[in-house]
């Protein structure tokens, strides 16, 4: 499971947060790719399509593709989950098992962009959401099987936001593709987006407002506490459950006044979908629903399995700067993009070596750039 909301400061700048849950961990790649780099994707069939990085990226990745020694992995290899480019635009890879199905057709001569470039192509070559809006009405886009995930095909959505706030959605029901705007700026999984929008026509008696009285006959109730405003929230962590909420704070959570402060904020909010290992559990053979991912099993070692957050990213849109907090740490390590601009180099981290680490992480990331 993932959930991903926008908030804004006092002043209206944007900022972006999201988690990822699985019910393991996989090997997760800081990389920042930058600008000028060139890029090729490839879908079977089809010619290769190959653009250059206009924009610096910075990104959560994983490799599409086991290494060995005759192929060791290279940047082209690191699929991009979650990332930002200097430009302040954000893409998200969001679990979504119904995007599998009948391609559309596309001419075999026509260059194609596989699904699991789109974070690469959407942050190397533009700065806003309507510039990947735009080039996407003339984009094919197909989606691939994956052979980390037992050949299932690209089972996920994706979601773009810029600094001016516009954010996007792009889904494939079946094997066709959507792309929606999203006015609320949060995104989980299933079902598909204008669902979760439709179910929020459920929920318009939600308020911030504490009404902490009420008369009933003669007896004048009061609460002993406050926080009755959530009361009407959904308290499970299924995606349609998160969507409300994550819709709720980021519509009610207090704008903070300075930049460092939203930051904080954000966190805090973030901290409502964190999940610990075990408070929900599946067992193998059971019928459970833990498999978010399709394709993707769990350990083989243990009893039974439990999603939890592997990690949660912050985005700061204005000031280009990207947090990222692992499951073995309680604070955040940060990367500036615009520090990282003067680099020439494709830079690879390990995300487990940002485990227990907190502040600025520029230097550490740049240390380890590629050979």
């Amino acid at each position: 499971m993932c959930t991903s909301l926008t908030y804004r400061d006092a002043s209206g700048k944007v900022y972006f947060g999201r988690t990822l849950e699985l019910t393991m961990d996989l090997p997760y790649q800081v990389v920042y790719f930058p600008a000028g780099v060139a890029y090729s994707s490839h879908i079977e069939g089809h010619p290769a399509l190959e653009y250059t990085g206009s924009h610096g990226v910075l990104a959560v990745t994983m490799p599409g593709r086991l290494p060995s020694a005759e192929a060791p992995l290279g940047f082209a290899d690191f699929k991009v989950l979650e990332g930002m480019n200097d430009k302040g635009l954000t893409f998200s890879l969001l679990s979504y098992p119904a995007a599998g199905g009948q391609h559309q057709a596309v001419a075999a001569t026509q260059a194609v962009l596989s699904a699991s470039d789109l974070g690469t192509w959407a942050l190397g070559q533009f700065a806003t959401v309507g510039e990947v809006r735009d080039a996407m009405a003339a984009q094919p886009v197909l989606l691939e099987a994956l052979a980390l995930l037992g050949g299932v095909e690209s089972p996920f959505h994706y979601v773009v936001h810029d600094a001016g706030g516009a954010s996007l959605v792009i889904e494939f029901n079946n094997g066709a593709m959507s792309v929606h705007d999203n006015p609320v700026g949060v995104m989980t999984n299933g079902p598909e987006f204008p669902w979760h929008l439709r179910n929020l026509d459920n929920y318009t008696f939600l308020s911030n407002v504490d009404a902490s009285s009420a008369v009933f006959g003669s007896y004048k109730a009061v609460q002993p506490d406050s926080g009755i405003a959530t009361a009407g929230l959904p308290s499970s962590n299924t995606s349609v459950g998160r969507f409300v909420r994550a819709a709720y704070y980021a519509q009610f959570t207090e704008n903070a006044k300075t930049a460092d402060m939203a930051v904080l904020t954000l966190a805090h909010v973030m901290n409502n979908f964190d999940r610990p290992r075990g408070a929900t559990i599946d067992y193998p053979g059971k019928e459970g629903g833990h498999l978010e991912v399709a394709g993707l099993s769990h350990p083989s070692d243990e009893a039974y399995a439990t999603e939890y957050t592997c990690w949660t990213n912050l985005s700061d849109l204005d000031r280009k700067r990207f947090y990222l907090r692992t499951y073995k740490s309680l604070n955040y390590a940060s990367f500036n993009l615009d520090d990282l601009a003067g680099g020439t180099g494709v830079c690879v981290l390990p995300v487990s070596h940002l485990d227990g680490l907190s502040g600025d992480a520029t230097e550490t990331l740049k240390q380890a750039a590629a050979s």
